[in-house]
């Protein structure tokens, strides 16, 4: 990409973009129905089995497909049209939805055909993210890609308000999670209709053939890129042993005594921080320090977490629920920005299929991490556990990737000869 230009510093630059603001309603739309289903999900499972470990298996099930996957979907991302491919995978969604809805109009008293439908959630996800993520270069100019990251962040975190507390108070309000998932069956189609609409001019892109080497290629790159390194590996490792989320139900049930509605609030305060730091850093980008400045956010992350962990109170636990969403969105634009401007587009499939899953295993697999853990220590000490163990991997990553802690400007970052 060229270096962004001084001109183009208005806060809304991206929205003179059609394209880009119908990605946005579909990503809106679809972010709002999975973060409904999560709350749905994650409440239907606890009153089945009343145990933290199987909130565990429901990230396991969404994780393990884009371990095994996610080389085949990167390649797909970088060879297929990623528009039609993304309009695909938003209409698998919807299907998965409408299973779910199935599934519980026959009152299941075990949770085995849920697993299987989040396993398949965990396929569609991760054809997803990588087309979704290499697309969005191709709609915004150069001088615009910040500014199109901050607002796709904030979409993305205001659906993840909107989504748990809704999906909580219509939990609380049919008795169940039907409505729920019938809902967001609903917005799936309404999302992969919002991205057929997309007029793509194609960018013509290498034409490789499919062999070991090719389809290892985004980790190969990574790997000679240090400072993308740096970045996924510090989210991964920060968000993995730091992630509380899959705990919220027990916290909400047997810490601070609430129902649904108290756990969709807890499941959005995050999203909250996060989606006022991004609206913030829309108007006020980063202007250097780039690097410093999400290893001091992804510390605060830790920090925010041990307080969450040891707070009795609703209204501290919200509180330290926004502030740990705020810091985590300060590193997510960061890396966001700094792997699309340092990535060839046609290696953006394969090596955001790579991040994805360090996202995965950051979030799914750090919910299974947070169950099993629970289960074995407490959980009030597995989360404060993770939070100590954020503060160190922040400490240790800015020793091990000098290159991601002087990092000054995204505009100093350039693509490989």
């Amino acid at each position: 990409m060229t270096e962004p230009q001084t001109s183009s510093h208005s806060g809304r630059a991206a929205f003179n973009h059609p394209n880009f603001v119908l990605l946005l309603i579909a990503r809106f739309f679809m972010v709002f129905a999975l973060e409904m289903q999560s709350v749905a999900v994650g409440w239907q499972v606890y009153e089945i089995t009343r145990s933290a470990l199987d909130l565990g298996y429901v990230g396991l099930a969404q994780f393990l497909p884009g371990i095994v996957l996610f080389l085949v979907s990167g390649h797909a991302a970088d060879r297929f049209d990623r528009r039609r491919l993304l309009a695909l995978c938003y209409g698998a969604y919807a299907v998965c939805s409408a299973l779910l809805l199935v599934i519980t109009l026959r009152r299941p008293h075990s949770v085995e055909l849920i697993y299987i439908v989040l396993f398949l959630t965990g396929i569609v996800r991760s054809f997803n993210g990588p087309a979704s993520r290499a697309l969005l270069p191709q709609l915004v100019p150069d001088e615009d890609f910040p500014n199109a990251v901050a607002w796709s962040s904030t979409t993305f975190q205001t659906a993840t308000i909107l989504g748990p507390a809704l999906g909580g108070l219509v939990y609380a309000a049919f008795s169940g999670p039907s409505a729920v998932y019938a809902v967001a069956s609903v917005a799936g189609v309404v999302a992969s209709l919002s991205v057929l609409r997309i007029k793509l001019k194609m960018k013509v892109r290498p034409r490789e053939q499919y062999s070991a080497r090719t389809v290892l290629a985004g980790i190969a790159y990574i790997w000679r890129q240090k400072i993308i390194l740096g970045s996924i590996s510090l989210d991964l490792f920060a968000v993995l042993l730091g992630g509380a989320v899959a705990l919220l139900p027990v916290y909400a049930r047997e810490i601070l005594h609430t129902g649904p509605w108290g756990l969709g609030l807890l499941r959005c305060a995050p999203g909250v921080g996060a989606a006022a730091m991004a609206v913030f850093l829309a108007h006020r980008p980063l202007r250097g320090r780039v690097g410093a400045s999400m290893l001091w956010c992804v510390g605060g992350f830790g920090v925010f977490t041990i307080l969450f962990g040891i707070s009795h109170s609703m209204a501290l636990s919200l509180a330290a629920l926004v502030l740990v969403g705020a810091t985590d969105m300060v590193s997510v634009i960061v890396r966001g920005v700094l792997i699309q401007i340092a990535t060839p587009d046609q290696m953006r499939g394969r090596v955001n299929a790579v991040d994805m899953v360090f996202i995965g295993a950051s979030n799914e697999f750090g919910e299974f991490e947070s169950g099993l853990t629970a289960h074995w220590f407490g959980t009030v000490p597995a989360v404060v556990l993770g939070g100590i163990g954020t503060l160190l991997i922040t400490a240790l990553w800015a020793w091990r990737f000098p290159d991601l802690r002087r990092a000054d400007q995204f505009s100093d970052i350039q693509l490989p000869h």
